[in-house]
């Protein structure tokens, strides 16, 4: 049995770094006793280290918004030139920085999405979403999907449907829960994936109803969701959405922050479907996260509205030079080196072969899914009734099978990215094609654990 007295020796004999992180920071999402940090004293490209060197292939791109990889030099080099000319200032001034990457941003987006609102993070991107449709439309209720996360601030993780609110709840009011589509483990019964895109929209139909319809300011999605399974919209299912928004004036807020900016092979992920949003919230991608930055893509008939009104929002540090000029880079790194195309490319010609063919190796897998470098694989006990490797939201002893997994994709040199009874496929979009096959070798290879547990 190790006691206090040991951990505390242990932690003595780590580095000043690991000391001070573990009297000093508290942690998000963890129980503080339990943790035992990887001090990371490095990275470049796709690999991360740590002080003693041992590396690891980041096949979780941190929280999949590292795209272009650690420390790219076009990233830094324009954080240092911008640095040196202007660090920081007030939102109300304009600078070149900030209007440049706002110019990109609408440049890129979809449709008559011409303005740019600009956050620190993805959940102040849905907030300002839902604070900007709730006064375009003079209505309050927001509608949102039960698998879904939306962020971790008071009205995000009211919209998020997974076990993550729990904690914040009772939450802020007016936010409604409906079933999107999810044909592996339907709600609806639905034996094709064109049953379950009628079913949901169907559903969803149902659920304005009786919430009544004009009582409705937004439906916030995630256009393809993310860290609760990378469910890819059966095709129409996006524009069945969009006809019942047109067709009520609710505003279709689109979730981008971790599907936008190239990971799904497209600029945003609702570019596959040809469907435009209202409203976009992205951060993440936008520019790696090498400095804070995400926002809110306004059309121009939502902004029109704003023109003699005030709009009743702001922060300290919206459209952040340092950020915007890591934005500036990063969106002329995407263009210049045809990041959208190979990510398109190595999704169809390499991720999506492999898997299958992990698959059929792995009785523990029951479906792999996906688009461009944003994959899923499902881990179940038995692939005939689909029990999930692990129960929903499980902790300790009942989530041993994952835990395993994890750990032995990490002794092999791999970090990945977890949740639930999944485990995600969402490298840097940079990523060699050599490291891109070595990272699927070893979740291959470490999937021997999860076959333990599984009907042969």
């Amino acid at each position: 049995m190790t006691t206090d007295t040991d951990h505390d020796a242990q932690a003595q004999a780590r580095s000043a770094a690991y000391r001070n992180d573990r009297a000093h920071v508290f942690h998000s999402w963890s129980a503080q006793a339990s943790l035992d940090p990887v001090v990371v004293a490095g990275a470049s490209g796709s690999r991360f280290w740590d002080e003693s060197g041992k590396t690891w292939l980041d096949f979780s791109s941190q929280l999949v918004n590292v795209n272009l990889g650690h420390q790219h030099p076009k990233l830094i080099e324009a954080i240092k030139a911008q640095a040196d000319k202007l660090c920081t200032l007030a939102p109300y001034h304009a600078n070149e920085a900030t209007a440049e990457a706002a110019r990109l941003i609408a440049q890129v987006a979809p449709g008559d999405l011409n303005k740019v609102f600009f956050t620190n993070g993805g959940a102040e991107a849905i907030e300002n979403a839902v604070r900007i449709a709730r006064h375009h439309t003079g209505r309050h209720k927001v509608l949102s999907a039960y698998r879904s996360y939306h962020g971790a601030t008071a009205g995000a993780m009211a919209l998020t449907g997974d076990p993550r609110r729990w904690g914040a709840e009772p939450g802020v009011t007016g936010a409604v829960k409906f079933w999107g589509p999810y044909p592996y483990r339907s709600a609806f019964y639905s034996s094709s994936p064109e049953q379950e895109r009628d079913r949901a929209l169907a559903h969803l139909a149902d659920v304005l109803m009786v919430e009544g319809p004009h009582t409705v300011a937004a439906i916030v999605l995630e256009t393809v969701v993310g860290g609760n399974g990378i469910l890819v919209p059966p095709d129409g299912y996006l524009q069945g959405v969009r006809e019942l928004c047109d067709r009520h004036g609710i505003v279709m807020v689109a979730d981008e922050v971790m599907a936008g900016f190239g990971r799904c092979g497209e600029w945003f992920a609702i570019d596959r479907w040809r469907v435009v949003p209202d409203l976009i919230a992205f951060a993440k991608g936008v520019n790696c996260g090498y400095v804070p930055l995400g926002g809110v893509i306004i059309s121009e008939r939502i902004a029109e509205s704003f023109a003699t009104k005030v709009f009743p929002g702001g922060l300290t540090y919206s459209g952040h030079p340092l950020a915007c000029a890591a934005a500036v880079a990063c969106i002329n790194v995407y263009q210049d080196d045809g990041i959208i195309e190979r990510v398109r490319r190595l999704g169809d010609e390499l991720i999506a072969p492999a898997l299958e063919a992990i698959k059929q190796r792995h009785p523990s897998v029951g479906e792999v899914r996906g688009v461009g470098m944003f994959w899923a694989i499902e881990l179940v006990r038995d692939r005939d009734s689909r029990e999930p490797l692990v129960p929903y939201n499980a902790a300790g002893a009942d989530n041993r099978p994952m835990a395993d997994f994890a750990a032995a994709c990490k002794q092999r040199g791999l970090w990945p990215f977890t949740h639930f009874n999944r485990t995600h496929v969402v490298p840097p979009l940079t990523i060699s094609e050599d490291d891109l096959r070595q990272g699927l070798a070893i979740i291959d290879e470490a999937l021997a654990v999860t076959d333990r547990y599984a009907v042969a």
